[in-house]
């Protein structure tokens, strides 16, 4: 399960996904992180099972978690199946099926917003 964690500037120089990791044994993978001075947000997967243990853990411990179902959205009333998100994309989120219409591996998605700055018709929103 992806998780998109919020640290404040108080909290952003603790190292409270090390600390996750040590107390709870969930491993934790770092899929995209931007760090500041002021905040930081990293998105995280974990596994699924483990996902309020860690969710309690981190927001004990100061951090804002946000669960997220559906990283990107499809709207299949503006896709027009073109394929420009398929070529931009760095995880491979998006395929073609046997019949050519644009298919998403959400599992896959690490929030870039690649996609939705390459898509012609707007079908493509990222969850922030």
């Amino acid at each position: 399960m992806k998780l998109l964690v919020s640290f404040s500037r108080k909290k952003v120089s603790e190292p409270i996904i090390a600390m996750v990791v040590r107390e709870t044994g969930v491993l934790i993978n770092v899929e995209r992180a931007r760090i500041e001075p002021s905040e930081g947000k990293v998105l995280i997967d974990v596994p699924d099972e483990s996902a309020r243990t860690v969710c309690e853990r981190m927001r004990e411990l100061g951090a804002a978690v946000e669960v997220l179902e559906h990283a990107v959205m499809h709207d299949d009333d503006e896709c027009v199946d073109c394929g420009a998100c398929v070529s931009v994309c760095p995880q491979e989120v998006f395929s073609f099926d046997e019949e050519w219409k644009l298919t998403l591996d959400q599992s896959r998605c690490v929030l870039c917003g690649r996609c939705v700055q390459a898509c012609p018709h707007g079908a493509l929103t990222v969850q922030r």
